[in-house]
């Protein structure tokens, strides 16, 4: 099976990374860091292009300087973050937002992107990785269903896929929600990102392989990117670089392969410097992938 837009040549995984990652003046520096560290795909963020990450407006001009510098460094651009809270509990934040995303959404083709990913949300006001009591309530689900729906007529005009992240701090926030999600809006551009990290609430780490086998049986047709980093607890937990924390990494890419996910998996949750490391902790994994049928 292939994933929609996100497969590699090669029929594999291919690693990349976030571009905020690096920290640089322009665009072509950051992308030039990327391609530094021996990386060919990558998760972009308009903030690289010196506007902010959800922006009022894009103009035509910076569309072309994203496709241009992209090709010119040799980077295909995996996804475009997309981000902000589909369930603020200000009506106003959430149109502000809908209205900027309805921005990205228009200007991706034009830059080359064919995803865009999101956030499903909370309740908390503050902070959108903050999970909030509220998210549980009905009102809730309506709110990210209907939120979901506008955004993906959007994205049906401009021929662009959008990928949700189930996360314990969002209402989306297990992968049951999440097939639940897909199935109720019944979208072919509504899609998944999958991160390893993101699914254990509060006690169930013990659980782990359980959790992430029921994970990708639940979502595998509809996984377009996958997300790599580590944590050292469940819950609300603190995120690591990959191969720096619990989670099982041989487990959870053997997973993904034996699903015959064959799209970009990325790094972050990490420092500029663990960029290496961490490059070299994924590709022990990733030409093979250990199959969870041996890890039995």
């Amino acid at each position: 099976m292939k994933v929609q837009d996100s497969s590699t040549p090669e029929g594999r995984m291919q690693l990349g990374i976030f571009a905020t990652v690096f920290q640089r003046a322009t665009l072509e520096e950051t992308l030039a860091a990327v391609r530094s560290h021996g990386l060919e795909t990558i998760q972009f963020d308009m903030v690289c292009a010196g506007l902010p990450e959800m922006p009022d407006y894009i103009d035509d001009a910076t569309s072309r300087r994203v496709r241009s510098a992209a090709s010119e460094f040799k980077l295909d651009i995996a996804a475009l973050s997309g981000m902000y809270n589909m369930i603020h509990p200000e009506l106003e934040q959430r149109r502000a937002g809908m209205r900027r995303l309805g921005v990205l959404i228009a200007a991706a083709p034009d830059m080359g992107i064919k995803i865009i990913t999101l956030c499903t949300g909370t309740r908390d006001p503050i902070n959108m990785w903050r999970r909030h009591a509220a998210n549980d309530d009905s009102d809730a689900w309506a709110d990210v269903r209907a939120a979901m729906t506008e955004a993906v007529e959007l994205a049906e005009k401009h021929d662009v896929v959008l990928a949700f992240e189930p996360e314990v701090a969002n209402v989306v926030d297990s992968a049951q929600k999440a097939r639940r999600l897909l199935d109720e809006v019944g979208s072919p551009h509504l899609k998944v990102v999958f991160d390893g990290a993101n699914i254990f609430h509060k006690g169930e780490l013990p659980q782990m392989r359980e959790m992430l086998t029921e994970a990708v049986d639940l979502l595998a047709k509809d996984i377009v990117i996958a997300h790599a980093k580590d944590l050292d607890r469940d819950g609300e937990a603190g995120h690591l670089a990959a191969g720096k924390g619990l989670l099982d990494y041989g487990y959870y890419l053997g997973l993904l392969e034996h699903a015959g996910f064959t799209g970009p998996i990325l790094l972050h949750g990490l420092s500029e410097d663990q960029v290496d490391g961490c490059k070299q902790f994924m590709l022990q994994w990733l030409p093979r992938g250990e199959r969870h049928s041996n890890q039995n």
